[in-house]
Parts: C-alpha cells; sequence; structure tokens
C-alpha cells in the first residue's frame, strides 16, 4: 500500500462529497480510500479494536497509525500538501474543543447533507485509489 487510506461513512452525503473534493484537489494522488461499509474498512476496524463504533473519519497513514475525527481531518490536509497544509495550524486548537466542533458537524451530516442507499461506486478512473 502507498500512501495513507482514508476510511469514510459511504453513505454519508457530505463524506462522500468530500472524498471528490480529495480525489479532485490531491495533485499526488497519494491519499486512497475505503468505504467504511466495504470489505477493506471493515478490515481496519477489526485489527484496530478501538474503532468499532466509529463512524467518522479514520486515516491510517503508512506506518500504520490510526486517527480519527479532527486528527484525522487535519492529516488529510497535511497529506495534500500545497497551501492545504496551512490548516495544521488548527492543531494548536485543543483536541477535545476540535473533536467538540466535529461531532456536532458528524451528528447533523446526514440532516444536512443527506443519506444514500448505498455506497457511490468509482469510475474506472478512480478505481486505483479505492480499497474494496
Amino acid at each position: 500500500m502507498t500512501g495513507p487510506v482514508l476510511l469514510y461513512d459511504g453513505l454519508c452525503g457530505f463524506c462522500d462529497g468530500a472524498v471528490q473534493w480529495i480525489l479532485a484537489h490531491d495533485r499526488r494522488g497519494e491519499i486512497r480510500f475505503a468505504a467504511l461499509q466495504g470489505d477493506s474498512g471493515q478490515a481496519v476496524v477489526a485489527e484496530h479494536s478501538e474503532l468499532r463504533g466509529v463512524d467518522s473519519l479514520i486515516l491510517l497513514d503508512e506506518s500504520g497509525r490510526v486517527r480519527v475525527r479532527s486528527d484525522a481531518a487535519l492529516a488529510v490536509a497535511t497529506a495534500m500538501g500545497g497551501v492545504w497544509r496551512l490548516f495544521a495550524v488548527f492543531r494548536v486548537v485543543p483536541r477535545p474543543l476540535r473533536d467538540a466542533l466535529y461531532d456536532a458537524f458528524a451528528r447533523n451530516r446526514y440532516r444536512w447533507f443527506g443519506r444514500r442507499e448505498a455506497c457511490r461506486v468509482p469510475s474506472a478512473e478512480e478505481r486505483e485509489r479505492f480499497l474494496g
């Protein structure tokens, strides 16, 4: 596996939009994706017992380090490079506060952005960046 893997809620309209945005803006094409509902996502959760019940962003980096919630979002911005690395400045905000804001948004994501019946199937061009 090369590059970090972002696990996301494949049924969440916002999460799917965020994946599409990352695909369009990750110039190096290093970030790979797996829906939490898919086999690869479920395998990662099974391997890391602390992730059971987590339905938010999860980032697994090349070293096997797992980041969740706001830490995962900031790590994605850093991994994208370029101007997106500037979001790392938000690491000065204490994690409990960042995660409280993240959780408030996450609780409302289906209401605001909708819930899909099934995970979107990646296009042929995108398929190499998605795990099963």
